[in-house]
């Protein structure tokens, strides 16, 4: 403009620069459009992470295991329903992460001070709401009552709850994948993580799981950012919240971060797990929890014989169960199978009841 700096007379940073807009509106719009963005790539990463599961879940359909309740044992799954379960929670977390996008399109753009929209011309404010959309691609809208949006941050408080809620299924998974993984010679060891660096100085050939202890890091840190969002976002006073500054570093920083342990989760573990199926077949066949689908064919109390002849002479449930001669060993086959094992309903019941049938007959 042909000017020197401090030569307001030509542009002035109130009049001009900063007319029709505050810190109060235009701050938790640019906040709203990088959660935005960042939440998009996060619901990406975890789309990504949900379908390297699914991968293992069809991989491994065919692994039989021991499943586990409070740590003991109990009735037998497949490997590959342990891998669906993990996909499933991913998925839900994609979907709450994909519906909450929602929320965040509503901005107070143009409320000025306290969303009145004072000192605004009716005519910049649509303006400005058109403009924003035009350069960011997003569906961004103009909230209906301004005054509610800049006062209150609890949209921000559930979008961090709901990313928290990511970040406790991330760790849940993350911790069993460390359990499943753990040994090799001492733990249950039914799967193998991809080896990713030396785990000692003093112990050779000792490797860490990191890369799931990563994921666990960074979903406690993510939680914490969640308290500190929930605790700003509570402590807003009449027309404005002055912590949102806190809500942002927070905010960002936990879908940052959670973003990148995501990826880093599907590239550097899942997709290279692998299943021990000796291991798995091992810990299923000691286990006395086979014994439980033989109830119905032999009741409780000789079921619980089985169980603590079992266990007395070292055997497994299976030997046990041919030497008592209660059931043929072609039934006891059928009914011990993976597909019977693993589905709704009575194991080898169908079959049986077929088969004898036309037994009768």
């Amino acid at each position: 403009l042909g000017g020197k700096k401090g030569a307001y007379h030509l542009v002035h940073p109130l009049d001009h620069v900063n007319l029709s807009q505050s810190t109060n509106d235009v701050y938790p719009t640019a906040l709203k459009v990088a959660a935005i963005r960042m939440v998009l790539s996060l619901a990406e990463a975890i789309a990504r992470l949900q379908g390297a599961f699914q991968e293992k879940e069809t991989a491994f359909a065919h692994v039989l295991k021991l499943g586990r309740t409070e740590m003991q044992d109990a009735v037998p799954v497949t490997l590959g329903q342990e891998f669906g379960a993990f996909a499933e929670a991913v998925a839900r977390d994609r979907w709450r992460l994909f519906k909450v996008e929602e929320r965040l399109r509503q901005v107070n753009l143009g409320g000025t001070a306290i969303g009145t929209g004072l000192n605004a011309e009716r005519e910049y404010i649509y303006a400005a709401i058109d403009e924003l959309q035009e350069i960011t691609g997003l569906g961004i809208a103009r909230a209906e009552n301004m005054v509610d949006v800049t006062q209150n941050a609890d949209v921000f408080a559930e979008v961090s709850g709901l990313i928290k809620a990511a970040a406790v299924n991330l760790a849940k998974i993350a911790a069993d994948l460390r359990l499943l993984s753990s040994g090799p010679g001492g733990g249950i060891a039914e799967i193998a993580l991809p080896q990713m660096q030396a785990g000692s100085t003093i112990m050779p050939g000792k490797v860490n799981p990191v890369i799931p202890e990563m994921v666990t890091q960074v979903a406690l840190q993510t939680i914490s950012f969640d308290q500190a969002i929930t605790l700003a976002a509570a402590s807003g006073q009449l027309e404005l919240n002055a912590f949102l500054p806190l809500v942002a570093f927070n905010l960002l920083s936990a879908l940052r971060l959670l973003t990148n342990a995501v990826t880093t989760f599907r590239t550097h573990c899942v997709e290279g797990i692998r299943a021990n199926e000796e291991a798995c077949l091992y810990w299923l066949e000691k286990s006395l929890s086979l014994v439980t689908a033989l109830v119905p064919y032999i009741g409780y109390e000789k079921a619980a014989e089985l169980s603590r002849k079992a266990e007395e002479e070292k055997k497994t449930v299976r030997e046990v169960a041919m030497e008592s001669g209660l059931l043929k060993a072609e039934e006891l086959e059928h009914i011990l199978s993976t597909v019977e094992l693993t589905r709704p309903g009575i194991a080898g019941a169908r079959k049986l009841k077929r088969k004898r049938a036309e037994n009768r007959t």
